[in-house]
This record gives structure tokens, C-alpha cells and sequence, in this order.
């Protein structure tokens, strides 16, 4: 077999390194790649050879699989995914491991997830869209509770700002929308409830039908240490989660996946690919805090 990996970061470095032990891989490109990968190679399929393509060039890399009649795509990153690559190469009739884009929202856009959830009575916190600043900003206001506001679109992880108070809410209302400190990611924002708990990353391999559950893990959110200042998109991780028992991880694939896979095939938006769910683990169960 043929393959592509689409990215060049530590994700596709693993699923590179991984792929290339395989006997049935007779060769393996990576697009964009990095210097480490480019080191990697396998017993049958020699050196990975980094493709000069970056992952959000959807053209070229429909041009590139279509010439060298790839057998399979694999998308790390989600940014393609969210623009449809998936959709384009199988469009090709090639064979790609990712979801759609409109399946890929649920990763795409905050406020699409969170009224997904609600619709279908997947547990999540309560949560209020807004689109208007000022709106925003009086709402963040009138509550002196602790805050979650994220901007809707993808911020690479940084989106997320978990404010003690309403003030420090409403400061992150401006950055992100009308300082424009996501760009266009942070033109709508979600605001919610803070979730109290222990969280946890849930992943699953799924053709929209079935699932295929990986082992649980955390990672370190905060930059400092006690779990204090800013989020981070992660910094590093460790695996299984102890938290996430049998018992629970059942729990978590009756009333939070399998529902999930149902409402997304329900709104004519199947999902295959990995289903990967942030997850809070509270006093009442678990809750989705973002897919």
C-alpha cells in the first residue's frame, strides 16, 4: 500500500513512525513533514519522503494523491479536515481516513458543538452564543461566578480563556472579538458555566457506525504549576488516565460517543475517522467539554 500522511508535527511523526513498521506499507509520504520525519523509515517502505505540500494546500494534495494513486490519506491536522479534504479525495474515489467537513465542525465551530449537544441531550455545561460584543460583555458582567469563554472557530488550542470572575470575562470578550486576538476564530465566542472536575481526553476510532475505543489520558492544560495560570493547548501527557475506570469509560461510550455518532448521522453529517472528546469528569457525571 501507498500512503499519505497529511501534517508535519508530532501527531503525524507517530502515526509515521507507526505506519512505516508495517509489512503491507510499500511506501510512505508525509506532506509537509519535518526533519524528524524525514529520518523515519521502515523495513519495506524505506525512508519517509517528505512532500514539499503544506496541509492546508487542498489542491495540491488532491493533485498529488490522484498522480501517485494513493491507496490511503491519513489528516492529522484540523484544519484540512475542516475544509473539506476528505471530502475532496474521496471525490477522486481515494481513500481517506478523516471525517467530512461538516462532519468536521464539531471540532470547527464551539457554537455548532455546543447546540449539537443540546439538541440531543448529550450532557455539556450550560452555555449562552454571542456575536454581538457588547452583548457579551454585559452578560460576562452580570455574573460573578467563574466563566469559560472560547472563541468558536479553531484557535489551535489557545482559544480558551477560564475566567475566576465576570471582569476578566468580559476582558476576554474584547480580545477576542474585537481586538481580534484569534482572527476570525474569535468573531463568535461561547460562554459557559465552569465545569469542576478532573479532565480527560476520551479517543475513538469510529466509521460512523461502530466504535473502537483507545486508551484514555490527560494532559497539562495550565502554565503553572497547582494548575494555575492560562490554558495551553497541552503540554504533554500521560496514558491510561487513572480517573477513567471500566466502569466509567462504559459510562462515557453509552451517553456521550454513541449518542454523539447517532446525532451527527441524524443531522446528515456521518463521522469516521478519530472521534476525540474533552471531557469533564464531575460530581454528576461526565460532560463534554469540547470535541
Amino acid at each position: 500500500m501507498k500512503l499519505l500522511v497529511v501534517g508535519g508535527g508530532g501527531r503525524e511523526h507517530t502515526l509515521c513512525w507507526k505506519l512505516a513498521q508495517s509489512p503491507r506499507v510499500s511506501k510512505l509520504y508525509c506532506a509537509p513533514g519535518n526533519a524528524g520525519i524525514a529520518l523515519t523509515a521502515g523495513p519495506r517502505c524505506g525512508p519517509v519522503e517528505c512532500v514539499n505540500l503544506q496541509a492546508e494546500d487542498l489542491d495540491g494534495l488532491v493533485r498529488f494523491a490522484r498522480r501517485e494513486r494513493m491507496d490511503l490519506t491519513l489528516v492529522g491536522p484540523e484544519a484540512p479536515l475542516c475544509a473539506g479534504l476528505a471530502d475532496r479525495l474521496e471525490a477522486e474515489g481515494l481513500a481517506c481516513f478523516g471525517p467530512s467537513g461538516r462532519a468536521a465542525e464539531l471540532e470547527g465551530s464551539k457554537a455548532f458543538t455546543k447546540s449539537l449537544l443540546r439538541r440531543h441531550g448529550i450532557p455539556s455545561a450550560e452555555f449562552q452564543i454571542f456575536t454581538d460584543p457588547a452583548k457579551a460583555e454585559q452578560y460576562c458582567m452580570e455574573h460573578t461566578g467563574p466563566l469559560v469563554v472560547k472563541a468558536d472557530g479553531l484557535a489551535a488550542g489557545k482559544g480558551v480563556t477560564v475566567a475566576p470572575d465576570g471582569l476578566t470575562a468580559a476582558a476576554a470578550v474584547r480580545a477576542a472579538m474585537v481586538e481580534g486576538a484569534f482572527g476570525p476564530a474569535g468573531r463568535k465566542v461561547v460562554i459557559e458555566e465552569m465545569l469542576r472536575g478532573e479532565e480527560t481526553s476520551i479517543l475513538a476510532l469510529t466509521d460512523g457506525q461502530t466504535l473502537a475505543m483507545l486508551p484514555s489520558s490527560q494532559d497539562h492544560k495550565r502554565v503553572g504549576d497547582a494548575d494555575t495560570g492560562p490554558n495551553t493547548g497541552g503540554m504533554g501527557a500521560y496514558s491510561p488516565a487513572p480517573a477513567v475506570t471500566p466502569e466509567l469509560e462504559g459510562r462515557i461510550i453509552r451517553e456521550i460517543l454513541v449518542p454523539t455518532l447517532h446525532a451527527l448521522r441524524r443531522e446528515d453529517r456521518p463521522y469516521k475517522g478519530v472521534l476525540y472528546a474533552g471531557l469533564m469528569l464531575t460530581d454528576s457525571g461526565p460532560k463534554v467539554l469540547e470535541y
